[in-house]
């Protein structure tokens, strides 16, 4: 017996095997190889697809966030905006807009509204500093005049060229 096993006389049969497990092995490092970048191709699109994920959970909180805010918004009752002149607090008369009504506007202009809207005809300052009870001194007269020209301004009401007030209708 000239070979390490019976069976293989000449040695021949453990050339062949030897070379075949040295091609096995080949095979499957190359196949280890394959699998390693396929599994790490695999793994960064599930990292990718969870980013993706808690990006949207966030969205969804956000957007959750904001309808409730605009929600909130609409069921809060419209008042005008406060601003500072001279360090007191004062209300900004909003642009009048189509299905507004006067009760947005601050207290002492929804009076300055009633008169006008209760007049015969057109108005001047001194007809509505007179039935608001208000001086005809001009510091009071020109706060008035600055008043019924904020309303005309902001589309409340009508400004002639006379200079009279009147309602928009």
């Amino acid at each position: 017996m000239g070979g390490r096993y019976p069976y293989d006389p000449g040695g021949r049969y453990i050339k062949v095997a030897q070379d075949a497990e040295a091609d096995l092995r080949g095979l499957i490092t190359a196949r280890r190889a394959e699998l390693e970048v396929q599994s790490e191709k695999l793994s960064q699109q599930l990292q990718e697809v969870r980013d993706e994920l808690e990006e949207l959970a966030v969205a969804e909180r956000v957007a959750r966030r904001l309808a409730e805010q605009a929600r909130a918004e609409a069921e809060r009752p419209v008042t005008p905006p406060a601003g500072q002149v001279a360090g007191r607090a004062v209300l900004a008369v909003p642009q009048c807009e189509r299905g507004m009504d006067e009760t947005v506007l601050p207290a002492d202009y929804q009076r300055i509204m009633d008169v006008v809207r209760r007049a015969d005809g057109p108005v001047m300052v001194k007809q509505v500093c007179g039935e608001l009870g208000i001086s005809l001194e001009p510091a009071r007269s020109e706060a008035m005049r600055a008043k019924l020209n904020r309303l005309a301004e902001r589309g409340w009401l009508r400004k002639l060229a006379d200079g009279k007030f009147t309602t928009t209708l």
